[in-house]
């Protein structure tokens, strides 16, 4: 491909700069098309030096996914073993619908450098810049458990993030129901889980999963910025994408296999130890309006339970809560 040979130019030249007459001769293309061609790579996160009479100057290359190094990282036995691995896609929800139709294996993991369209909750989009994060979703076949019990595995992976964020970069991360992750206050991550069901039978989970790592504050829209951030944000340094990654992953299957085994129970006791959502007043907005209560714990099938003022208990599987 030309975009290949126009990055091995740059390679060999040292830092040095190279015109565009010079591109264009080895290329044997138009100087136009390697304007064209510089654009795009632009838009893939490489960064260039243009300088009039001197030429184009390559400083620095994207952080890209190594898929060679993750299969070397992973200690699963499912999660992640297929990998289907693109420079930019829509929403990685969308391509791993599309992989379950085509019959895609439980474990098999969509990842993208960056999503034009990337999905959160609520029909909202979620902020996905090309090499800053991992931006994945995960293939599920939960065959086993009844439709019911679906919010208990938003909470599973919620644990799994939060305890791989920990090690990985010792960033005291911590859950807020149901399916964000908070650090200060601010979300660096956050969860979307999409069924399938028939006769009340679970089919499969796509399991969407967002993670600002490297982005910094201007990588962020301003609307975002007092209140989101990134792992490279509170860890004052680069974090190692693969690292984050495969140690999700494990900590994913491991917890999957010990639901599998042992049911809810040692998963809640896991999230109600990271959470920083319960035993706190709290705000909750819900399709059927807004409610203010006391965050008293998480029922057996994943639920919030909110105290509200005249004493009763309201129960909640799905709402967006603010702190008061």
């Amino acid at each position: 491909m030309m975009t290949d040979r126009l990055i091995g130019l740059f390679e060999q030249s040292d830092g040095k700069f190279l015109s565009g007459e010079q591109l264009s001769e080895e290329l044997g293309v138009s100087r136009t098309a390697v304007w064209k061609q510089i654009e795009r790579l632009r838009q893939q996160g490489y960064l260039f030096e243009a300088v009039s009479r001197k030429g184009y100057r390559l400083l620095s290359k994207p952080d890209r996914l190594d898929m060679s190094r993750l299969q070397l990282k992973l200690e699963t036995e499912r999660f992640g073993r297929f990998v289907k691995y693109y420079d930019q896609v829509e929403s990685t929800q969308i391509v791993a619908a599309r992989c379950v139709a085509e019959g895609a294996e439980e474990g098999t993991l969509i990842l993208t450098e960056e999503q034009t369209a990337g999905k959160g909750r609520m029909g909202r989009q979620w902020h996905s810049p090309v090499g800053k994060g991992i931006w994945m979703s995960l293939v599920l076949k939960p065959v086993w458990i009844p439709l019911l019990f679906t919010p208990q595995l938003t909470l599973l992976v919620a644990v799994a993030l939060c305890r791989a964020i920990r090690s990985a970069t010792g960033v005291e991360a911590g859950i807020k129901w149901p399916n964000d992750l908070l650090v200060g206050g601010k979300k660096v991550a956050g969860i979307l889980l999409e069924s399938s069901a028939e006769d009340e039978r679970l089919q499969h989970i796509i399991a969407g999963v967002g993670i600002s790592v490297n982005l910094q504050s201007d990588d962020f829209p301003p609307e975002l910025r007092d209140t989101t951030t990134s792992l490279a944000i509170e860890a004052g340094r680069q974090v190692d994408r693969i690292e984050v990654l495969s140690r999700f992953l494990l900590e994913w299957e491991q917890l999957y296999d010990l639901y599998r085994r042992e049911g809810f129970a040692p998963i809640k006791l896991l999230w109600e130890a990271l959470n920083v959502s319960l035993h706190r007043n709290i705000r909750c907005r819900t399709p059927q309006g807004e409610f203010e209560g006391f965050a008293e714990g998480i029922d057996e099938h994943g639920a919030l339970q909110l105290r509200l003022a005249d004493g009763s208990v309201k129960k909640l599987y799905s709402a967006d809560i603010s702190f008061g």
